[in-house]
């Protein structure tokens, strides 16, 4: 299968000039996210976008964001047969470069999910599993709508948004960290879910803050501040 990257994102709605200070954004496009939603939430911020499929705008960003919606194979899958994960290895691994994955993106930062076989990337020791409700609970999945995030412990990613704010969720899976360490964030849905991670330079949110009005502008701000 060949994936074909979109060339129509250099228009003057996915660009925009950096403020000063701010930095090359590469959100990555392997055809599955809300890539307009993402990219305007960055650029309403001041931040120079490239929305790409092409490892070489990988190895140039000097932030990467990684979003989507689907399964984690299929995910995969896309990223190497575009050799784009290969080069987020290179630039997350090596070089240290920040990333933000948003829903699908953070999942993909797991060891595996239960749906499909393409392994993760295994950046955070974790696995994405399926919600399972009781079958006479009025739960329903997909989770959907808002919900509140409780933060585990403070870090400069979450400056300014205070614990148990409400954030805008949309998913079937959730990441189960193996380490306590990695937990940022939790959310209740029939019982307590990670819904934010944090290991070093690697961040990810369940919820979409590009959804998520003033807060998750906060977040996105707070990313693009971010220096380790």
């Amino acid at each position: 299968m060949t994936l074909v990257c979109r060339a129509a994102y250099s228009g003057p709605a996915y660009l925009s000039r950096a403020k000063p200070g701010r930095f090359v954004i590469t959100i990555i496009d392997y055809g599955s996210g809300n890539l307009l939603s993402v990219a305007t939430a960055f650029r309403r911020l001041g931040a120079e976008i490239t929305v790409s499929c092409q490892p070489a705008d990988v190895l140039a960003a000097e932030r990467i964001v990684l979003p989507g919606v689907g399964s984690l194979a299929d995910g995969m899958n896309r990223l190497r047969e575009t050799r784009v994960a290969e080069a987020l290895e290179r630039k997350v691994v090596q070089q240290r470069t920040p990333i933000l994955g948003i829903c699908l993106g953070m999942q993909m930062f797991s060891r595996r999910s239960e749906e499909g076989d393409a392994p993760g990337f295994g950046w955070i020791d974790a696995e994405t599993r399926r919600f399972a409700p009781p079958a006479d609970s009025a739960l329903k999945v997909p989770h959907m709508g808002w919900n509140e995030v409780r933060l585990a412990r403070p870090h400069a990613i979450v400056r300014q948004v205070p614990s148990g704010a409400c954030f805008y969720f949309a998913h079937s899976y959730h990441v189960v960290c193996e380490d306590p360490a990695d937990v940022l964030a939790t959310t209740n849905f029939g019982g307590e879910f990670t819904s934010a991670v944090q290991r070093e330079h690697v961040f990810g949110f369940q919820f979409h803050p590009e959804k998520s009005h003033e807060l998750g502008a906060q977040l996105i701000r707070n990313f693009l501040d971010y220096r380790e």
